[in-house]
């Protein structure tokens, strides 16, 4: 399996065997493209029982949904874990798989992006969800629109789709 360089990405886009909802080719790195924060949050409530860790277990049952306006901030504790989401929707073909990852210049200042389950499966077609956590000593002030993380590309053996829990998740049902 390879990874996909800034030209291969390219010619997948105009091929249609990947498509990034909105694109801004100027976001298209030598062997990734960075995704921005959406304006919609999710934090989780102060709770006082313990959370039982189960295949059924959902979060959006333990945590608020939120919208920041504009030109404003989500500011992250440290300590704190938050969901974001990106504002592109990435649509993969089914000889493409990949990797959500963070950003090096965000990790120096503690903020851990994606901090689990980077892998995202052939056939996906959906906004990439964003578990951020401050693990620096100081509060972090994230800002939609910011590029926050990357997608790194990967041509896949066979013609296998993901079909999971969350297949086609948008900022709706976030």
């Amino acid at each position: 399996m390879s990874v996909l360089g800034r030209e291969a990405i390219l010619r997948a886009i105009e091929q249609g065997t990947l498509t990034i909802t909105p694109f801004a080719p100027e976001l298209v790195g030598p062997a990734s493209v960075d995704l921005t924060l959406a304006s919609t949050f999710r934090v989780f409530r102060k709770v006082h029982q313990v959370i039982e860790v189960q295949e059924g277990t959902d979060y959006r049952d333990l945590t608020d949904k939120i919208a920041i306006p504009e030109g404003r901030h989500m500011l992250i504790m440290p300590g704190e874990t938050v969901l974001g989401i990106t504002r592109e929707r990435l649509r993969l073909g089914p000889g493409l798989c990949g990797w959500l990852e963070g950003r090096s210049r965000f990790a120096r200042l503690g903020l851990m992006v994606h901090i689990s389950a980077p892998f995202m499966g052939p056939g996906i077609d959906s906004q990439q969800v964003l578990e951020m956590s401050n693990f620096g000593p100081a509060p972090l002030a994230v800002y939609p629109g910011l590029p926050i993380c990357q997608f790194v590309f990967q041509k896949l053996e066979g013609s296998e789709r993901y079909q999971g829990r969350y297949a086609g998740q948008s900022v709706d049902t976030f």
